[in-house]
């Protein structure tokens, strides 16, 4: 009875804010329906400024549950920019977390809103969400020989040249490090190596072209490029082994304590454009990852472990950013559920928004 009771709590934690999470994105949905028709004869700048505002309440609703809620401690080295800019976010990926990580900075920049994804194909076909992110301004990409550059291309300096501000978030590995995943860390180090770059132990070797096709693209419209590593504390074993960094769930579980965010901003000219310079450029910058992590996971010294090297500041995020964009969400989805025509139209915005959305983001450009 008293274990029952134990994992049944425990489950309450993830389901919970999951159930919150994924029960109001109809009524988001809905909400930016009704933007979206009555935009059409607005200038596009206009609709894509309230897009931005709506996406920042429903990511702030997120950030309520991933950070305020879990608790998790946030600990950054380095400075964060107080001034929004448009930037791409370049950062190392071990988890489904590190979306989220991407948003717990930009909140603190007032650029939620701006927040834009470079993603694998293959999640375009999420409920909802596939598309709306694609509408939001990101970008689907597919990997190796099937990877379409003129299309993504075209697509970021379209929002470039509108002046859409823009914070892309890109993981350059293409894949989750995962230190169990023996074969997959072999496979990319065989890569480098073929390639004569220096092997990497704690990241992927990045892949530059999704990286480099945003980059060239937009740089008469990037301020910087934020070089971000990230490392979830709680991921040694006993034996000072490096554990998995914890999924969504485990997150939402309260399993992380603590999140070290190292954060660099790199103005743009000192990026290089050219293909070749750029790859190199851009595993230097995992090489500097690396050593972070080398040092986070191993250093000889117990009381530098689990941190990154310099000083780190406790970054607290106030419960006024986040918790009335859940009350706002909340606000309109109860209603919804509260007659049967509401719960039929809630039903049906799943239904046929995933369907449309399906569409959308196999059909536009």
């Amino acid at each position: 009875m008293l274990l029952s009771f134990i994992v049944h709590t425990y489950s309450l934690r993830y389901w919970f804010p999951a159930t919150v999470m994924l029960g109001t994105a109809p009524a988001y949905i809905l909400s930016w329906w009704v933007w979206r028709l009555c935009s059409t004869v607005l200038p596009l700048r206009l609709y894509h400024k309230l897009d931005d505002r709506l996406y920042c309440v429903y990511q702030s609703m997120v950030l309520f549950f991933f950070e305020n809620y879990t608790g998790v401690e946030i600990v950054i080295y380095g400075d964060i920019p107080k001034k929004k800019e448009n930037v791409v976010y370049l950062s190392n990926h071990q988890c489904t977390a590190d979306w989220i990580i991407a948003d717990m900075l930009a909140i603190r920049q007032d650029a939620l809103g701006h927040v834009r994804y470079v993603l694998k194909d293959g999640l375009k076909w999420l409920p909802l969400y596939g598309w709306y992110f694609s509408q939001h301004g990101g970008v689907y990409v597919k990997r190796s020989a099937k990877f379409e550059e003129q299309a993504m291309k075209k697509k970021l300096l379209t929002q470039a040249e509108a002046g859409t501000p823009m914070y892309l978030v890109i993981f350059p590995e293409g894949t989750r490090y995962n230190p169990e995943l023996k074969n997959v860390i072999s496979s990319s180090q065989d890569f480098a190596s073929k390639e004569g770059l220096a092997l990497l132990k704690h990241t992927l070797t990045p892949r530059m072209k999704a990286s480099h096709v945003a980059i060239e693209a937009m740089k008469d419209h990037l301020d910087a490029v934020y070089d971000v590593t990230v490392a979830y504390e709680g991921t040694l074993d006993s034996a000072g082994r490096r554990l998995p960094a914890p999924t969504m769930p485990e997150f939402l579980c309260k399993e992380c304590p603590r999140v070290h965010i190292h954060f660099e901003r790199v103005a743009m000219k000192e990026v290089p454009l050219e293909p070749l310079f750029f790859r190199r450029w851009l595993h230097e910058r995992f090489e500097i990852k690396d050593r972070l992590l080398t040092s986070f996971y191993e250093s000889d010294d117990a009381q530098q472990r689990s941190r990154f090297p310099g000083e780190g500041r406790r970054s607290a995020l106030s419960i006024a950013k986040t918790l009335p964009s859940m009350m706002v969400l909340g606000g309109l989805t109860v209603p919804l559920l509260l007659t049967e025509s509401g719960r039929s139209l809630y039903v049906r915005t799943w239904v046929y928004g995933t369907l449309l959305g399906w569409l959308w983001v196999n059909v536009s450009p």
